[in-house]
């Protein structure tokens, strides 16, 4: 399994429920449009190749994952969980600007107000209009191990970085074909489509719309199994593909917020040796049972904090089973075992269990 996989699987849960990886209109995903044919492998090479570095444009993400409502504020509501669990449920929209190599923004757009991660070089803030609360994040120089020409472009959640991570993870169990073609935002897109071929994943299929001039995805939409609608998309509704002005990634805390001052660890050094790809346990811990679409990834004990079962919101989602709780959605399953170890895959609860069950292998 892929060290990819290995990274996006349980943060499926986790990245989509941050306030900074969130987020159809002018979608119109499956309108046809007439474009030339074209195979798998060159639709593969359009996005491998795409040139766009800047946009300004509007992104819709709807996820109907099966959990209930999730109330971002009232009685006995941590304000900390509810902005995690909350981008779970229905639908939200935001506004993505990208400038490469370094400049980013991301506004979440809330009813009553507005959610803002802005990135410029080696600043980044934080701020929630809500409270007039501002975090500020400088890191002490560049990361080395990384490809700082693309930063934004695939940090930021866009349909383009959610596109990256499973087109990463394409291993001999995924068919890879073309669909038919389809307008998004109003821009003409092949549609890739990629089929588990194994019975044991919850995913039916992903289908990447992909921009027929540019190759840059417009929209990802992840259907599970048995469910008609899909599970999860996320989506432009409108984009223009220029440099957006330089003021939107300057960010001065409005009079009277709260300022938080935090430092981000030193990057390792470019010389750093990474990880091998083939290796069983990755960051933070993390092990792989498996691989491709019914993989399980699984964490040690003492990941889940303590007291995080007595959250009164979070009981809302978890269910208990022995030995623990789990969540359980159309898409993906997490099981929190009582000594604090989680194990997440795209796959049934009981698969989880099976891999809990297992013993654990040696660190490598």
């Amino acid at each position: 399994m892929s060290r990819a996989r290995q990274r996006w699987l349980p943060a499926l849960l986790i990245c989509l429920a941050m306030g900074m990886a969130v987020l159809f209109g002018a979608v119109q995903a499956g309108a046809s449009s007439s474009l030339p044919p074209k195979t798998a492998d060159e639709v593969l090479a359009m996005i491998a190749n795409t040139q766009v570095r800047a946009l300004a444009g509007t992104v819709e993400q709807n996820a109907e994952l099966g959990l209930p409502d999730i109330p971002a504020a009232g009685p006995g509501v941590t304000p900390g969980v509810a902005s995690a669990l909350e981008f779970l449920t229905g639908s939200h929209t935001a506004r993505v600007y990208l400038d490469a190599p370094a400049k980013a923004r991301l506004q979440i757009l809330d009813r009553m107000a507005e959610r803002d991660l802005v990135v410029n070089g080696r600043d980044a803030w934080f701020y929630n209009s809500a409270d007039n609360s501002a975090t500020h994040l400088s890191a002490p120089s560049p990361s080395m191990g990384r490809n700082e020409d693309s930063a934004p472009y695939t940090d930021m959640p866009t349909p383009g970085s959610l596109a990256a991570r499973f087109l990463a993870a394409i291993d001999a169990s995924t068919e890879v074909s073309v669909d038919n073609s389809s307008t998004v935002a109003g821009r003409s897109a092949y549609r890739l489509l990629l089929s588990p071929r194994t019975s044991g994943t919850l995913v039916d299929s992903v289908a990447i719309d992909v921009d027929s001039e540019t190759g840059m995805p417009l929209g990802v939409e992840v259907r599970a199994k048995g469910q008609a609608e899909p599970a999860y998309s996320l989506a432009f509704t409108q984009v223009e593909l220029r440099a957006p002005d330089a003021a939107i990634f300057e960010f001065t805390p409005p009079p009277g917020a709260t300022v938080t001052e935090k430092a981000v660890p030193a990057a390792p050094a470019k010389s750093t040796p990474l990880p091998s790809p083939q290796a069983t346990h990755g960051q933070y811990g993390a092990a792989a049972n498996g691989k491709g679409w019914d993989a399980v990834v699984s964490l040690p004990a003492g990941t889940a904090p303590a007291g995080l079962m007595a959250d009164p919101l979070l009981s809302q989602a978890l269910q208990p089973v022995p030995g623990g709780h789990a969540v359980t959605t159309s898409l993906v399953s997490v099981l929190i075992l009582d000594d604090g170890r989680v194990f997440a895959g795209m796959v049934p609860l009981e698969r989880l269990q099976t891999a809990a069950l297992q013993p654990a292998a040696p660190n490598q």
